[in-house]
């Protein structure tokens, strides 16, 4: 199926095919239903209007979906090398049928956002895993195929591949039409922010930043090619700002921290998180990095997912917690005053297995224990009153 979705990036309209054959076609590509044969006794007449024609639509509203960190270990790939022996679909991977399940929940979202955690290889590079990524190119179309309308890059891996790997990871996006966040390839690039702009006009400014690089450093001369988290975390509250000025309605902030395997924010974390929801220019703030789902709850009023958990990846067996993921589905509202709020928030548990060949993946609902971990883990600070659990779209 194709579905056409319009998303303008910073005023720019951009129109994106997303191709999936995980779920059916909308209705209302169908084509409308026959109209019923009519009679002279039975022909419509044109009622009159009940109230006044321009009456107000109520607030504007826009849906926000993410999910985990795309972590491609070498064994993503061969599952999805599998899946493409067994389908034809895809150059050399099928990573539909791994997400299938996930298809229909990025796809109706106004705006969705993938977290790209790792750099793609270079042209006529092998793929290469854990420690030092460089992911299959054959990803980056699929990324837009899905219906993702943009990825934050900023991670501990964004320098994997060093500075060619930061253009070449934002040359592949771009070209698919997703726009990329948090990794930049010029200081110019860094100085515009990514607002995007849903269907309704609702602008969605988007920043981003990492608490680390594994050890590696930028050159001095290339600062700006990673969005990190200074030690006054001015700089990412500047992005915020600038995404405002710029006419967002909503800034989203998605910052890859915490402890790996670590279900519970650290000190880090907390303060940042402080200093992020007391800032006028924050709406909303992201997590990923753990590998494991933290907490959901509210800081001075606004929502904060500390840690998204993975969205696909395999981490060690050993670490069942590592299978877990959660996918926030967001919906916001404006309120009179002009402001923007969470008006709903919920969250749907997923996990999926460990390949073994004959054994792709498939990312389900939580169940049993999984499901039970994740619980524990989103009310591990509590303060969530209102949080929805959701389960899959059928």
């Amino acid at each position: 199926m194709i579905i056409r979705r319009r998303l303008a990036v910073g005023g720019v309209a951009l129109g994106i095919a997303l191709l999936s054959s995980a779920c059916s076609p909308p209705t209302d590509t169908i084509g409308d239903p026959a109209e019923p044969p009519t009679s002279a006794a039975t022909s419509p007449v044109a009622a009159e209007p009940t109230g006044p024609v321009d009456a107000d639509p109520g607030p504007r509203r826009a849906s926000l979906v993410m999910g985990g960190d795309l972590l491609w270990h070498n064994t993503v790939w061969f599952s999805a090398a599998e899946d493409h022996e067994r389908t034809g679909r895809g150059t050399r991977y099928d990573l539909d049928p791994t997400f299938a399940r996930l298809a229909p929940l990025i796809q109706r979202a106004d705006l969705a956002i993938c977290h790209e955690e790792v750099p793609f290889a270079a042209r006529g590079q092998h793929p290469r895993s854990y420690p030092v990524f460089a992911a299959p190119r054959e990803f980056a179309p699929w990324i837009a195929s899905m219906g993702w309308d943009a990825c934050t890059t900023a991670s501990n891996h964004s320098w994997d591949q060093g500075y060619d790997g930061v253009v070449n990871t934002a040359d592949l996006l771009e070209a698919n039409g997703v726009p990329h966040i948090g990794t930049f390839r010029t200081a110019a690039e860094r100085r515009q922010p990514v607002v995007l702009t849903t269907d309704d006009g609702v602008r969605i400014g988007v920043v981003a930043a990492t608490y680390s690089l594994n050890g590696f450093a930028t050159p001095v001369d290339q600062w700006w090619a990673v969005s990190q988290l200074p030690e006054t975390r001015d700089d990412l509250l500047d992005q915020a700002a600038r995404a405002r000025a710029a006419g967002a309605d909503i800034v989203v902030a998605h910052v890859h921290w915490g402890t790996e395997y670590d279900h519970l924010p650290n000190a880090d974390q907390v303060a940042l998180a402080d200093a992020l929801t007391a800032s006028p220019d924050v709406d909303v703030v992201l997590g990923e990095h753990a590998h494991v789902v933290q907490p959901i709850t509210r800081v001075n009023g606004k929502w904060v997912v500390y840690g998204l958990g993975n969205m696909v990846a395999q981490n060690e067996v050993e670490r069942p917690d590592a299978y877990e993921g959660i996918t926030v589905d967001l919906d916001f509202a404006e309120r009179p005053d002009g402001r923007w709020v969470v008006s709903r928030a919920a969250y749907v548990p997923t996990q999926w297995n460990h390949y073994a060949p004959g054994h792709p993946i498939r990312i389900v609902d939580a169940t049993g224990a999984h499901l039970a971990s994740v619980r524990s883990a989103v009310d591990g600070v509590g303060g969530n009153r209102g949080l929805v659990e959701e389960r899959l779209p059928r």
